[in-house]
């Protein structure tokens, strides 16, 4: 069984800056890849960015350019760096992991941003 705890959300005012974490632990398997997806109100989850175990990233279009994925393998931890903010952005955030067990996700983290 995989745990993934997430942290970093907050409320920020447009333009800003967050940074998510999403720490995976227990007894890991066959690693395949990290992935963020959000949900706002009233939408469907959608995918944000994800990572796969060689490294390789991509990107929702609607992020590209501002918000930056990257992993910390000795630590088997993800991130999300989030720049230039906007208020469409505002959504929970969960984590999404995958290996040789299945898929898990995290419970999710609160992302408000508003001035």
């Amino acid at each position: 069984q995989v745990r993934l705890a997430e942290s970093g959300g907050g409320l920020v005012q447009p333009g800003g800056s967050l940074r998510l974490s999403c720490v995976a632990s227990g007894f890991i398997v066959g690693f395949n890849g990290m992935r963020w997806y959000r949900q706002a109100p009233g939408k469907e989850r959608e995918l944000v960015a994800g990572i796969t175990s060689d490294g390789s990233t991509n990107y929702a279009d609607s992020v590209k350019g501002r918000f930056t994925i990257s992993r910390d393998n000795a630590k088997m931890t993800m991130y999300l760096q989030m720049n230039t903010l906007k208020p469409e952005d505002t959504a929970v955030y969960y984590c999404w992991f995958s290996d040789a067990h299945g898929i898990f996700w995290g419970q999710g983290t609160q992302v408000t941003v508003s001035s």
